[in-house]
């Protein structure tokens, strides 16, 4: 597993997202932007990325995930 399928698997399942994957092995960081956020509680959010990856987890593919989730507006005032 590599960043890279990490962001194609996110990307197929949030179309329209923006996925700035990190990290190597096992061990990666995630940012997605999205306009699926809007409205959610964070953890709504980060479960929504968990789902996606949830088969991966289960087989060891990833081991470890920080995930941060932003709104198209929220990423806007963060960069």
């Amino acid at each position: 597993m590599d960043a890279q399928q990490i962001k194609q698997i996110i990307e197929s399942h949030l179309p329209g997202s923006e996925v700035l994957p990190s990290g190597e092995g096992c061990n990666f960081n995630v940012t997605v932007v999205s306009e699926v956020f809007s409205g959610m509680l964070p953890v709504k959010k980060q479960q929504l990325i968990y789902d996606c990856l949830t088969e991966y987890i289960a087989d060891g593919s990833i081991h470890a995930i920080g995930i941060k989730t932003y709104t198209p507006q929220q990423w806007e005032q963060k960069v």
